[in-house]
């Protein structure tokens, strides 16, 4: 498999309003990851944080995938949410041997923090880093106002981060908050998502950007752009960045994610987005993105 300098993904790929959109009209949804793994080279693991699933299940999804395919699997809920990064150890130990089992396939393991997890509390994060196992890459996700400060606060949490080489996951929703959809279900996602200040600055070597755009594609060009610009430098630089496309509607998402990498290209060497499974007319060729 061809070297890849950044990982693209969206935030699922069990998506049945992809068949005859990006996945093949006969696509049954026990192929759906292998369809979704010939294009991108990432996917958001979310399904972790409500609750794990079995060793089983992790295996069948690795061998749904080719080699350099990452599975950026989310903290456990009980861990961050309900159990506030103490007396954590059992359910960490759980989830740290779930990953073990298909270790190749890991990439960083997302720590998503509460709203209410503030300045006050970073020592308890600390304590968390420093118990988790080094074999994993690890992005912390900060939700509380008061460590986008630009000041004290603010420098603390890059400075833990940065000292256990843990990098700040950056989720831009500014084009999602700025959309003016009245359709009930576009307001209830744009109610459900964070609406908070953007960093462009890493604190780890594999930074990773969430982004939640518009229905609209061409909406988000001026977003796309921005970010690819931001990417293609630190590519440039030796890092390795994962950047993640959102929509409102997830119908949307892969032709956001093809526009962004589109424009990426066009600042640094790149191949283009391979074929997506409805475009192909012969076999599902394996995935070689982005050489």
């Amino acid at each position: 498999m061809a070297l890849q300098r950044y990982h693209l993904g969206l935030p699922v790929w069990n998506e049945q309003r992809w068949i005859g959109e990006f996945y093949s009209e006969d696509a049954k949804q026990r192929e759906y990851l292998h369809q979704y793994a010939t294009v991108f080279n990432a996917v958001e693991g979310n399904s972790t944080f409500y609750g794990l699933p079995s060793e089983k299940t992790m295996q069948k999804w690795a061998d749904d995938v080719p080699k350099g395919f990452k599975f950026c699997f989310k903290m456990p809920q009980t861990i961050t949410h309900y159990r506030k990064l103490q007396n954590y150890e059992d359910k960490l130990t759980q989830f740290k041997n779930l990953l073990l089992s298909i270790r190749e396939y890991v990439g960083p393991v997302m720590i998503q923090l509460p709203a209410q997890f503030g300045p006050n509390q970073l020592n308890k994060l600390e304590a968390f880093l420093a118990d988790l196992p080094p074999t994993f890459y690890y992005g912390v996700e900060v939700r509380h106002p008061s460590l986008f400060d630009n000041g004290r606060n603010e420098r603390a949490l890059s400075n833990l981060l940065e000292s256990y080489s843990a990098d700040r996951i950056i989720f831009d929703t500014r084009r999602l908050h700025e959309d003016t959809n009245q359709d009930p279900d576009f307001k209830t996602v744009q109610d459900r998502k964070p609406k908070l200040p953007v960093r462009f600055t890493n604190t780890g070597s594999h930074p990773m950007v969430r982004f939640v755009g518009s229905n609209e594609i061409e909406a988000n060009e001026p977003y796309l752009k921005e970010w690819a610009i931001v990417v293609a430098e630190w590519i440039r630089e030796g890092l390795h960045p994962y950047v993640f496309i959102h929509a409102p509607n997830e119908f949307y998402a892969p032709r956001i994610a093809r526009k962004f990498h589109d424009i990426l290209a066009g600042l640094i060497n790149l191949n283009g987005m391979p074929k997506w499974p409805i475009e192909r007319a012969g076999p599902q060729g394996q995935m070689s993105l982005f050489e």
